[in-house]
């Protein structure tokens, strides 16, 4: 059973103190079910690729019932595909860098990163379109390689096995918490007696992109093998985490951020900018993600300009509030069908945003965690791929002119960051240069000499 993991971000040889494994080192380690052993194939500083192989005694499994679980045959498949026992190997082999830490680079194990992980065999009940809507909503570029049961006998048939590649730009802890949850779902079977502290793993391995993935209840059936009354635990603690009621704080927290820009009339002046872009592009087709309560679709609805306007937002309730706004069940046929409204997450895949003119993406970026930044990039650059872009963000620079916004307070209290205009022209800079698009920069809200406007715009053109 082989994971290797590679990575080209320079210097590439810093995946041995993510991993806390010296590649000049071969290192073995006992398990209760046999031996793993950590190598390098491949060290360099543009290029390192890490190996995990584990050797699994299946006789030893059997007579002496090591790891909890009594295989019923001598000859099986355990030995050499991955399950719940290479996670288990992860855990002990790589906890560390599971944790999120690294005493040498701390900075770095914090940083997303391209990686690739490769699974010499893993087995996938539920064949390669599952395996797919796994990984793909993550931010993964996924290759999988079907196997044949037996290149001799072609009439028996495809097998469950794969030999999968997942590419991602993506911090190392994310990576193997996503395989430490998902190899074993794929396998749809664990080798341990599963209980209330199963629960709690699946919840500390899934946080942060767990209780928005859009197979979170299969993941949640398959990890914990189907037992009911852990299966409800898990997903009502899903549904419940961080924030017993969301949707009533979101608006809460808008409505103060409505009260600081205000005075300045802020949102509106957003608004108009924004429609002024996208009638300078000769957009028809919009995509307003991050949609709200629906104050962008309002605007763009009056515009004829206009063909199709799709409000997308992960808060049901945002979009419930947005309908009822919109009035959209007293609009004559012919406006009504120019709009729709959908949930769904920016840092997921989602193909029902793909093959439109223009995005926005207005005061939404600020709510992400820095994290989840490289696959909300991929989600919207790389995959849904607009001609155009056009993103608002608050410029932290501002705040200062806010004589409502106490020192140092943000104006939001769910924004995860505010920018300064410098940050936002780097990111943006990168995002463009990466993703093969132009990008210019624009104030929204009057400038001030020192501290800029109020709101900085990147309005984002394929090239």
């Amino acid at each position: 059973m082989l994971l290797s993991i590679t990575t080209t971000h320079a210097p590439a040889t810093d995946l041995g103190y993510l991993l806390h494994k010296h590649p000049d080192k071969c290192q073995e380690f006992e398990l209760s079910f046999g031996k793993a052993a950590v190598f390098y194939p491949e060290a360099s500083l543009e290029r390192c690729t890490a190996a995990l192989l584990l050797d699994i005694d299946p006789v030893g499994l059997v007579r002496g019932k090591r790891g909890g679980y009594a295989l019923e045959q001598y000859v099986n498949d355990r030995p050499y595909v991955a399950s719940s026992f290479l996670s288990v190997a992860i855990a002990k082999v790589f906890g560390t860098a599971l944790s999120g830490n690294c005493k040498n680079r701390q900075q770095l194990a914090e940083t997303a990163i391209a990686l690739t992980a490769k699974l010499a065999v893993l087995p996938c009940r539920g064949g390669e379109a599952f395996l797919r809507r796994l990984f793909e909503p993550l931010g993964y570029t996924v290759t999988a390689q079907h196997h044949q049961l037996d290149a001799n006998f072609p009439d028996w048939g495809e097998s469950n096995y794969f030999t999968v590649e997942l590419e991602n730009t993506v911090r190392l802890q994310d990576l193997l918490s996503h395989l430490y949850v998902l190899i074993p779902v794929l396998d749809d079977d664990k080798h341990y007696y599963i209980n209330d502290d199963e629960v709690e793993k699946l919840l500390r391995h899934g946080e942060g992109w767990l209780s928005s993935h859009p197979e979170q209840e299969a993941i949640a059936k398959r990890y914990l093998k189907r037992q009911g009354r852990l299966v409800r635990t898990a997903l009502a603690q899903l549904v419940e985490e961080d924030n017993p009621d969301p949707d009533s704080a979101e608006e809460s927290h808008a409505l103060e951020e409505a009260a600081v820009e205000k005075p300045i009339s802020l949102n509106q002046q957003r608004l108009e900018t924004v429609l002024a872009i996208l009638k300078e592009t000769g957009a028809k087709r919009v995509l307003d993600l991050g949609c709200g309560e629906g104050r962008l679709v309002r605007t763009l609805l009056k515009e004829n300009t206009f063909t199709e306007i799709v409000g997308v937002d992960v808060s049901y309730r945002s979009l419930e509030i947005a309908q009822e706004r919109l009035h959209l069940d007293r609009l004559p046929a012919m406006q009504r069908d120019r709009v729709k409204l959908i949930q769904g997450s920016l840092t997921y895949r989602d193909k029902r945003l793909s093959g439109y003119d223009a995005a926005t993406v207005i005061e939404v970026i600020e709510h992400l965690d820095p994290p989840r930044l490289a696959s909300f990039e991929r989600v919207l650059f790389e995959f849904a791929r607009p001609n155009f872009v056009v993103m608002t963000t608050p410029n932290v620079e501002y705040n200062v002119k806010f004589e409502n916004l106490p020192a140092g307070k943000l104006r939001h209290k769910d924004h995860r960051f505010e920018w300064t205009r410098k940050e936002f022209q780097m990111w943006a800079n990168r995002v463009a240069e990466q993703f093969g698009y132009s990008v210019r920069f624009l104030p929204v809200g009057t400038e001030d000499p020192d501290v800029g406007a109020p709101t900085q715009m990147a309005a984002f053109s394929l090239d």
